[in-house]
């Protein structure tokens, strides 16, 4: 007979681990509060002069997926993805020409000499990240563990104590001059939350943000939108026999008999399970266990999310003032910051931990999803700009901030020649994102990146060097959400790592 698991959480972590599962031979349901699977990749459609058209709700790119998994699932052969070659273009305040950030090394180093007078050699830099990286993909590869006995060993004790276990502000001190270059190689401790650039472990982030493989560790877009990953996994799934129960609320977890039940459609439903994943927020789990002792230890875990965006449409396509002269270029990933000193980085995102004003300018990442779109032959009615942004207030919804929203757009108009094609926006903020998928504080990786939750500290274990994935000390019960090692991103390596847990097991 085969052993049934079931999986709480439809979301990519959700969604992966049931298609491995179920490929070994598990007999696998997978239960989702929301009426469509995809958790935070997913849609909504906006009504435009009476047109319409579907834009990215919460995650808008793919990075971090490892290449074996989109190959494995299937996706490789059904989906269509572009990464955009062109260099990144940043701009510093008071600059309206970009520095460019070239994939090449060498023409990296000496764009960095000559726009931020950089005197450190960002070779080096960039050749030890590398180890680093290739580190964490064996490890997403082989479903090991994090461990830092395992980096000292493969990486020396030098390059695991500065990578990984070490603070963002030394490793940049240690390879960089320029507080420029400083800003943005680092500007990862801020990804989901204002973690200190100083806190240990923040280090880490930054090989971590570039460790997918699906574009070598660059980021990029899917065609017809990033929510089709789920849709096609989700599709896969069914053909496979995972059952999929949709709008579906849990009544209880009854974990002595291994039996959950829930209401779908006003009918109560019930499964029996050898296994128990949970692919939500950690928090769920603990409430549905009615384990108050795992709820009190959640206090001292750190949450915080700062991270919003902007979805900006436009009638005709956005002309950029700037003319790179480079092929595609309106394709590029640009970076527009806000602070010129590292420090002035730092506070920007201490004061929205501290919850001082509702947005506190730090830098914003645009991704030209319309013209990403156009490249791959999916025409919208309407061209789109998304404007990924830091440190806006984590308890506030966006109309109640509106403000902020009016700032960020005229901030980004700076850099736009065609301003007033712009015919409409959507703005979401780290409350909104708490209210719709349920994020912890609203932070997109459900927990902060920084010390005691990151790497090998990034699980909630009884026993992490022999189930990492497992939930505290329950033996059929595990964990592999956004709070759970790697992090968030539509990656789904939680859900394969935990997958193969379980089958490892049996």
């Amino acid at each position: 007979m085969k052993k049934r698991v079931t999986i709480v959480g439809g979301g990519i972590n959700g969604l992966v681990a049931a298609n491995y599962l179920s490929k070994s031979g598990f007999s696998v349901s997978l239960i989702e509060k929301k009426s469509r699977l995809g958790g935070a990749c997913t849609y909504q459609t906006k009504t435009i002069n009476s047109k319409k058209i579907d834009y990215a709700q919460g995650a808008t790119v793919l990075g971090m997926m490892p290449d074996f998994i989109f190959k494995e699932l299937g996706l490789s052969k059904s989906l269509k993805i572009f990464a955009p070659k062109h260099p990144k273009l940043v701009y510093f305040p008071e600059s309206s020409v970009s520095t460019k950030i070239y994939q090449n090394h060498k023409r990296l180093h000496d764009e960095l000499k000559l726009k931020w007078n950089e005197k450190g050699d960002l070779r080096q830099f960039r050749n030890d990240e590398s180890k680093v990286i290739d580190f964490i993909r064996k490890g997403y590869r082989n479903a090991e563990s994090p461990s830092y006995e395992k980096a000292e060993n493969e990486l020396g004790k030098d390059l695991a104590k500065i990578w990984i276990k070490g603070s963002a502000k030394k490793l940049l001190d240690h390879y960089f001059t320029s507080d420029k270059t400083k800003i943005y190689m680092g500007m990862t401790c801020i990804e989901s939350g204002a973690s200190s650039i100083h806190n240990e472990g923040t280090a880490f982030t930054i090989p971590l943000m570039d460790s997918g493989s699906v574009f070598n560790g660059y980021w990029g877009y899917v065609k017809g939108g990033i929510w089709k990953i789920t849709d096609e996994i989700s599709n896969i799934n069914k053909q496979l026999g995972v059952d999929q129960f949709c709008s579906s609320e849990i009544i209880t977890v009854d974990n002595n008999k291994s039996k959950i039940v829930f209401e779908q459609n006003n009918r109560i439903q019930e499964l029996s399970y050898d296994y128990l994943i949970f692919a939500t927020d950690p928090l769920t789990p603990a409430k549905l266990l009615k384990n108050n002792k795992i709820l009190k230890e959640f206090e001292k875990k750190d949450f915080l999310g700062t991270s919003g965006k902007i979805t900006a449409f436009f009638k005709k396509p956005v002309v950029w003032k700037e003319k790179s002269g480079y092929k595609n270029s309106d394709t590029a990933f640009r970076f527009i910051f806000s602070n010129n000193t590292l420090d002035d980085f730092e506070n920007s995102s201490q004061k929205s931990a501290k919850g001082e004003n509702d947005y506190n300018p730090s830098f914003i990442q645009v991704y030209a999803e319309g013209a990403a779109q156009r490249l791959m032959n999916n025409h919208e009615p309407f061209d789109k700009l998304i404007f990924f942004t830091k440190n806006i207030s984590h308890n506030k919804k966006s109309e109640q901030i509106p403000g902020v929203e009016e700032k960020i757009m005229e901030l980004m108009f700076n850099y736009i020649d065609n301003p007033k094609d712009c015919v409409g926006t959507e703005f979401i903020t780290p409350k909104d994102l708490t209210e719709t998928f349920y994020f912890p504080k609203g932070n997109i990786d459900h927990m902060a990146l920084n010390k005691g939750q990151n790497f090998e500290d990034r699980h909630f274990s009884s026993d992490s060097k022999n189930g990492f994935y497992s939930y505290h000390d329950y033996e059929d019960i595990l964990y592999c959400g956004a709070g759970s090692y790697p992090c968030g991103s539509v990656a789904g390596t939680a859900g394969y790592m935990c997958a193969k847990q379980i089958m490892n097991s049996n």
